[in-house]
């Protein structure tokens, strides 16, 4: 019987999309085991988080609230969860590959002496996972050797979880040690917007190196963005040149989307860019170029000068509004 325990992460008092994700990877995983699938949840005054992930099939929620860990660190949060492994008897640890998920999961593993796999894809009956290698051309089945296992999944590998079930809440106290509190939360810099986040929005519009400058991107490709509710992208090429800044990178070194819509605007279509991109429900590309291998994956293609073509949309979308 092995049992999954999934790391519910939490921004802003809030669940995301991701962590929903993570659930729904966790009892994937805990049925493919046959075990049980429960949540953890860690924090300071989190009794109501707790209560709502409970509602999304979770056996049982472990929730650990002490003031060390009110706010994310790295130590702090993979002590908590290791110990919550070995007393819990739980085998296999989940969370989504998200920026927190990257930077806590291998400490985890460390601490447990435990093997891990990344961006894993979906759970075989056979124990075995699936991953993408080489920029998403190859998908490779991996086994991790031990009794004990860390997982993140990629976060446009599987739906979020619905609401069924009410799992029960479980205070645990933590042991947290002063190595694990060497590291202290000072201050969260986020930039804001008021459009939808990148990885979760239904539209994302992202441009590329061949809007030339930061300017056209205020001009030219974000008033097609708000016209359409949309998130906004942008390749490595075009954040590597400074026109945006690099939480808006999308592909491999940067978030992976699926949006229902996705358009590339003067992207040529690298790997490294369709690695973030091409599980998207439909893909429209705008480029210049015909030749461009971003057209060998669009479901729509207009070959075009991105300039003239842009503003066009634009206006058409909101002629549509009126």
């Amino acid at each position: 019987m092995g049992n999954v325990l999934v790391f519910a992460e939490h921004q802003h008092h809030k669940f995301t999309k991701t962590t929903l994700v993570a659930v729904t990877a966790g009892k994937d995983a805990a049925a493919k085991s046959g075990g049980e699938c429960y949540a953890a949840v860690l924090g300071k005054g989190v009794d109501d988080l707790a209560n709502e992930i409970a509602e999304y099939g979770a056996k049982k929620v472990f929730v650990v609230d002490d003031a060390a860990l009110e706010h994310y660190t790295a130590d702090a949060h993979a002590a908590v969860l290791a110990q919550l492994m070995k007393d819990k008897g739980i085998e296999t640890l989940v969370a989504t590959a998200t920026a927190v998920g990257k930077d806590l999961l291998p400490r985890v593993a460390a601490l447990l002496g435990a093997g891990m796999a990344s961006e894993v894809v979906s759970f075989n009956a056979d124990g075995t996972m699936s991953r993408p290698m080489y920029a998403g051309n190859a998908v490779a089945t991996v086994a991790i050797e031990g009794t004990q296992k860390v997982v993140s999944v990629r976060a446009t590998a599987f739906d979020p979880a619905a609401k069924g079930g009410k799992g029960e809440p479980e205070k645990v106290s933590a042991s947290i040690d002063d190595a694990a509190t060497r590291t202290r939360f000072v201050s969260f810099n986020e930039i804001k917007s008021d459009r939808p986040v990148l990885t979760e929005a239904r539209i994302v519009i992202s441009g590329g190196r061949a809007l030339k400058s930061g300017e056209n991107f205020k001009t030219v490709l974000e008033p097609l963005v708000d016209a359409m509710g949309a998130a906004m992208g942008a390749s490595r090429a075009a954040v590597d040149a400074g026109f945006v800044p690099n939480d808006l990178q999308v592909g491999q070194t940067g978030k992976v989307v699926a949006p229902e819509l996705y358009i590339a605007v003067g992207i040529s279509g690298a790997i490294q860019h369709l690695a973030g991109m091409k599980d998207s429900k439909i893909i429209v590309a705008i480029n210049k170029d015909e030749e461009a291998p971003i057209f060998q994956v669009a479901d729509y293609g207009l070959v075009a000068d991105l300039f003239k073509a842009v503003p066009e949309m634009k206006d058409e979308v909101e002629k549509l509004k009126h």
